[in-house]
């Protein structure tokens, strides 16, 4: 079942500095996509309390590239929460150029709840589930 909130979509235009050496975006500059809008979708639905008490930690991405983005492309970048365990949660990306469609990426991570005072693992409880509810 999918949860309402799980879906979380941003724009974003390829810049100069996003480019590397073949002056096509920067496997690195992906990942940095990825952690800012799991980030923002976080912020966007995380009650103040859980925004307090909570950071998150990667444990693992997966990229599959499929197409290049270049200089001034306009992307969208749409990311998912996916399955979780107790302290483990599976989040999906994909970004897709908007003038064609096509897809450029799509990626999983697998993130990790701390608690902010401990740094420890933090378990996923109702309140972080129901957050997408």
């Amino acid at each position: 079942m999918e949860l309402k909130n799980s879906r979380f979509t941003i724009n974003i235009q390829v810049q100069p500095a996003h480019l590397d050496d073949v002056n096509h975006v920067n496997n690195v500059i992906y990942v940095q996509w990825m952690e800012h809008i799991a980030r923002q979708h976080w912020n966007t639905f995380a009650p103040p309390d859980l925004q307090e008490n909570v950071l998150w930690m990667i444990k693992r991405h997966e990229i599959d590239y499929i197409n290049q983005a270049f200089l001034h492309d306009e992307l969208e970048m749409h990311t998912w929460t996916g399955d979780y365990t107790n302290v483990t949660w599976k989040r999906h990306y994909e970004i897709v150029r908007l003038k064609d469609s096509k897809k450029i990426i799509s990626a999983c991570s697998i993130w990790i709840p701390l608690d902010k005072k401990t740094q420890r693992p933090r378990r996923i409880d109702d309140a972080m589930i129901n957050m997408f509810a």
